[in-house]
This record gives C-alpha cells, sequence and structure tokens, in this order.
C-alpha cells in the first residue's frame, strides 16, 4: 500500500538506523540524509527500497512499538514489552472506552489506541498541561488524536463523566486513587496499575482485595536478547529488565447483604 500525504514514515539504513520524516509532495531536507524528492517516495510502498548516493536503504511504516519508542519524551515511557502485556491482560482490543490515569509522554497511549477498535476512544486523566500537551502531540504524530481526549486535575479527586471498560494507571500511588476512580470503572472491567517499586504493589494489591477486586495478581517483564552470529548464538549481555511493576485486577460486583 502506497503512503499518503502527512504519514510519519522512516528510512532504514545499512547500519540500522531510522531516519524520521512526514510524507509530504516536494523537495524534502533532511538532516541526516539531504535533500529528498518527496514525490517519488510518496509513490512507494511500506518496505520498497530507497537508493540513496549509491546505498540501499527501505521505506517503512512505523508499527506500534516503532511509535511508542521514537516519541518526544518528557516523563519515562512505558516500554513495548509492558504494553503488550497490558493490552493482552486488560483485553483491550474488546472495549470500546478506556479511561487512562497518567499520560507520562503518550507512548502507553498509543498502544491502547492503536489495540483499541476505530470506533473506541480512549480519555486520559493527567495532572500537568505540560505532560498532556506532549502526549497529544505524540499521539497526534501517530495518527489517533481523533479518538483521544485528557481532562486536567488530580487523579486522587478527579472524575470524569465515562464508564470505562477498563482502567490504566501509571502514576505513583495507584491506591490513592481508588475512590475517583473506582466509579468510572463498571463492573467486570479490568484495572492495570504501572509501578516502579514493591512496596507500591503491596499497597495497591491490598487496596485492591480490600475493596472487593478479584483475580488481583502481580508481575514483573524482563526481555533478554540473543546475539545470533554465523558462528554462534549467545545471550546479549544487554538485559532489559527491571522497568516497572504490573498490577491486574478485575471489578466485580459486592454482597451487600
Amino acid at each position: 500500500m502506497t503512503f499518503t500525504e502527512g504519514e510519519y514514515l522512516y528510512i532504514l539504513d545499512g547500519q540500522g538506523k531510522k531516519h524520521w520524516f512526514k510524507a509530504q509532495k516536494g523537495m524534502l531536507k533532511m538532516v541526516s540524509l539531504g535533500t529528498l524528492d518527496g514525490d517519488r517516495l510518496l509513490a512507494l510502498a511500506d518496505g520498497d527500497v530507497v537508493k540513496l548516493a549509491g546505498k540501499v536503504m527501505h521505506i517503512f511504516r512505523p508499527n506500534v512499538s516503532d511509535l511508542m519508542t521514537s516519541v518526544e519524551r518528557g516523563a519515562q515511557v512505558v516500554t513495548p514489552k509492558d504494553a503488550a502485556t497490558i493490552v493482552m491482560e486488560c483485553d483491550i482490543p474488546s472495549f470500546r472506552t478506556v479511561l487512562e490515569v497518567g499520560a507520562g509522554s503518550g507512548a502507553l497511549s498509543i498502544a491502547l489506541l492503536r489495540a483499541l477498535p476505530e470506533e473506541a476512544s480512549l480519555h486520559t486523566v493527567e495532572l500537568r498541561e505540560e505532560y498532556a500537551k506532549r502526549a497529544g502531540r505524540n499521539i497526534s504524530r501517530a495518527g489517533m488524536k481523533h479518538r483521544w481526549s485528557y481532562t486536567i486535575g488530580d487523579a486522587t479527586e478527579t472524575t470524569v463523566d465515562i464508564i470505562a471498560d477498563a482502567v490504566v494507571m501509571d502514576m505513583p500511588v495507584p491506591w490513592e486513587a481508588m475512590d475517583a476512580v473506582e466509579p468510572m470503572l463498571r463492573t467486570g472491567g479490568m484495572l492495570c496499575a504501572y509501578i516502579p517499586n514493591t512496596n507500591q504493589v503491596e499497597s495497591t494489591v491490598n487496596e485492591l482485595r480490600r475493596r472487593g477486586y478479584v483475580e488481583v495478581r502481580a508481575l514483573e517483564n524482563i526481555q533478554r536478547g540473543m546475539e545470533v552470529h554465523a558462528g554462534g548464538v549467545r545471550p546479549s549481555f544487554e538485559t532489559l529488565g527491571h522497568t516497572g511493576y504490573l498490577v491486574f485486577a478485575r471489578k466485580a460486583a459486592r454482597d451487600e447483604e
């Protein structure tokens, strides 16, 4: 499928470096590659060869992992390995409305929006306007801003007029926000908290159990790459180890008797 004007694409060089640009007609000036013919690039398709100064490169439409790892950064971003687990464990593709607490740089927002059906939406509660605006720029770059909205406020006391199928919380004290968040999550809906420290895991899990949530569990993802060469294969010396802990739970109806 050929590209359309306004898409963000990248050219992959022989060293594996990605050179990002916004597709448009006319001449494009790229600091790393020089001046390119935008019309020529628009006529290409995903994975096609691009020859520059005698060097063979390729042009690609980014996948969700590319978009997440290339965001304009401010706050620490949720990594693809954790975002993938959140999407799967919370069954995000089945839902119509997801509430996110904490925008960060918008990397997790991009993963959630990409997983949600086209008619579904994501709403984010974010404490700081600058974070929400940065996340908005990254989401816009990914082409999904029309399905995203946000509210500025403290998640421990801010409520939004929605009933979400899932709530994803990226904040240091999620247990303190439960009074405000819980009414916005439907019964049977999923809750996920992404937190950095074990004591926060304990407080979050205990609070969820106290409130009658079921299937409460906590986990950590550790990812190790493999070095594959003609002479052999070995684990990489660099391991993407601890990034954050994930707590999952499901809201159940309470027995009032």
